[in-house]
């Protein structure tokens, strides 16, 4: 286990019921040093080779720019973001060369654990969740333009949820901003801690309520993503479905 916190982790990942093939890619380092959600956008297998692309890319720089036994926050966040914009910059390339691969996209959320401290961040909209004291936070923040219009005072938050631009993101990997403002934010992670990180498959089914039930109910971490993805599955979620519960021990 890296630094000095004691992690379970469980994750599931599912095509869904509306979708032909799943663009979604979900990683858990073995070591327990960074768990990464990726969703893919551009169809056919555009999608697919995006997310792959950014989850292999952001996983190979993180074990070589980033040092896991000592957190220097500063040193870690350029690291991280140094990584991203790494895959970003390939994602984009591939993209210009290949016809198959043009316009494709993806998000990524992170918890990045280093020396027991944890840095939360992302491009796009999937997220990352902490459950801490029975309180459900949201701790990366949605690069889409219903979140955009929320933050301007344009629309409540209630508002977001069904609104026709709510999937319509202004930033992810594959694109010229995609390359900074991953903002990875550090997190001390306490003991009884239940973070999840989830493509928006999961929050387009599962209601907050219910989510932050599941991870608070469920104390096998493995059982808790099969249970949020199944209950975002039966929500009606028409996207892929990809969820990673990690409990601080």
């Amino acid at each position: 286990m890296a630094g000095q916190v004691s992690l379970k982790v469980g994750h599931v990942s599912i095509t869904g019921n509306f979708r032909d093939n799943n663009e979604d890619n979900c990683h858990v380092d073995p070591k327990a040093r960074f768990f990464l959600v990726a969703d893919g956008m551009g169809g056919q297998s555009a999608g697919e080779k995006a997310s792959e692309m950014a989850i292999d890319l952001i996983s190979e720089r993180l074990e070589q720019w980033v040092d896991f036994l000592k957190s220097d926050a500063k040193t870690t966040v350029s690291a991280i973001e140094r990584a991203v914009s790494h895959a970003n910059s390939e994602i984009m390339a591939l993209g210009g060369l290949d016809s198959r691969y043009h316009n494709m996209g993806t998000t990524v959320t992170f918890i990045v654990n280093v020396a027991g401290q944890f840095f939360v961040g992302g491009v796009g909209d999937s997220r990352t969740y902490r459950l801490r004291d029975g309180k459900l936070e949201q701790l990366t923040k949605d690069h889409s333009l219903t979140q955009a219009l929320v933050d301007a005072g344009t629309i409540s938050a209630q508002d977001a949820l069904t609104h026709r631009y709510k999937n319509v993101l202004y930033k992810y990997l594959g694109t010229k901003e995609g390359s900074g403002g991953s903002d990875p934010k550090p997190v001390n992670p306490q003991s009884g801690d239940r973070y999840m990180l989830c493509s928006d498959g999961v929050t387009d089914g599962a209601s907050n309520t219910v989510i932050r039930d599941l991870l608070a109910n469920t104390n096998d971490p493995q059982t808790a993503a099969q249970k949020i993805v199944e209950a975002a599955q039966q929500g009606g979620s028409r996207d892929n479905i990809t969820c990673v519960v990690v409990h601080v021990v």
